[in-house]
């Protein structure tokens, strides 16, 4: 049985602060431009010791670039980018302690799997028995102990991505940054590497950015995420808040399935406002509804697991007709057409066990609110 890998530990930061004093890694007004387009604007983002950050949004919103930033690989027009403390905006790459591992991994072809291992401790002149044991160690953290001689052509995909990520961590850097790792990968190997990779940051706690544009990837990884959209921060919080408290509608839009649901503003009570929809009622933030006026429109954000058909119609949010019944394992995503609501369709996620009760293609239903968890916009 191998050892077990020698990896240090960075401290990790207890009071959980975001301010740059205590962060890992500190941006703090970070522009840049390529040409006239802004990819950055004046963005701050802090990242605490030994946390998984997710740079998570649509293609082109400035995640890759801020990573990039990060890893030396671009300069900011303006602003100032820190590592424990250190300013490091102008720093060249290789003088920046961090690992990297690529979408493609960058693997050198012609090296083998321990070659490829210990090239970045080979470029810093670390003596060749530290290298060996290094080697040796981050192999066996990565599950590829006794593949040392092979060739990168001879390995599946998944073994490619173990060697890439072994690269990045036998460095030792103080970051590490990952720009969408599995998106090569199938579905069953994805998913099993996201469970790896999480493991292994939570044993080395080492301070790491991932860049992905996958939801699902982005809420099962991160201990924070970051939505960006247009060179800017738009929430920043943990994968529940995001997914359950979105701080606007870009956020609610993007992050999971949600349905838009026509609605008016009945009552406001301090910090939480009354939604009626049909003959139910819904208890929001009103930090969504600054402005709203008491009887005005407003577009309620429902997840489909938090709708159900109803049992009467006493408790109908809304009606429609049922269009199709997808089964996905778990669950049934139940499609419904209803004119009432923004989008004339409403998706609602059935618990597969409830199968049995569900009804054919072209029955009419009642739809009703499973749980008092909502999120209201004024209307666009």
């Amino acid at each position: 049985m191998p050892a077990e890998p020698r990896f240090s530990a960075p401290a990790r930061v207890a009071d959980g602060t975001n301010g740059s004093a205590h962060a890992a890694v500190a941006l703090t007004g970070v522009t840049k431009q390529f040409g006239k387009i802004t990819a950055l604007d004046a963005v701050s983002l802090f990242v605490r010791h030994g946390e998984l950050m997710t740079l998570l949004g649509p293609s082109g919103c400035g995640k890759t670039t801020l990573l990039h930033l990060v890893a030396g690989f671009l300069i900011p027009e303006s602003g100032e980018i820190a590592i424990d403390g250190q300013r490091i905006t102008d720093v060249p790459a290789y003088r920046r302690e961090i690992g990297i591992m690529f979408q493609n991994y960058a693997l050198f072809p012609h090296m083998s799997v321990a070659g490829n291992v210990g090239y970045g401790l080979r470029m810093r002149r670390i003596a060749r028995p530290e290298i060996d044991r290094r080697i040796a160690d981050a192999l066996a953290l990565v599950k590829l102990a006794g593949l040392e001689e092979r060739r990168p052509r001879q390995l599946s995909g998944g073994q490619q991505q173990r060697v890439a990520l072994a690269r990045a961590l036998v460095i030792r850097p103080k970051v590490l940054l990952l720009d969408e790792p599995f998106s090569a990968l199938d579905r069953n190997l994805r998913a099993s590497m996201q469970v790896e990779l999480k493991e292994i940051q939570r044993k080395l706690g080492v301070t790491t950015i991932f860049v992905t544009h996958d939801q699902s990837e982005a809420l099962s990884l991160s201990d924070r995420i970051a939505v960006i959209a247009d060179g800017r921060i738009r929430q920043l919080n943990t994968p529940h808040e995001v997914y359950r408290h979105p701080s606007d509608r870009f956020v609610a839009s993007f992050i999971g399935d949600a349905n838009v649901l026509r609605a008016h503003l009945e009552r406001i009570e301090g910090a939480v406002a009354s939604v009626a929809l049909g003959a139910a009622r819904v208890t929001v933030p009103m930090r969504t509804l600054e402005g709203s006026a008491v009887g005005s429109a407003v577009d309620l954000f429902v997840r489909p697991e938090d709708l159900r058909v109803a049992e009467t119609d006493a408790a109908a949010a809304a009606h429609g007709t049922i269009a199709a019944q997808i089964y996905q394992g778990g669950h049934i995503d139940l499609y419904v057409d209803a004119p009432e609501v923004s989008s004339g369709r409403v998706l609602l996620r059935v618990p597969s066990h409830e199968a049995a009760s569900l009804r054919p293609a072209g029955t009419r239903i009642a739809i009703a609110l499973a749980a008092d968890v909502a999120i209201a916009f004024r209307s666009a």
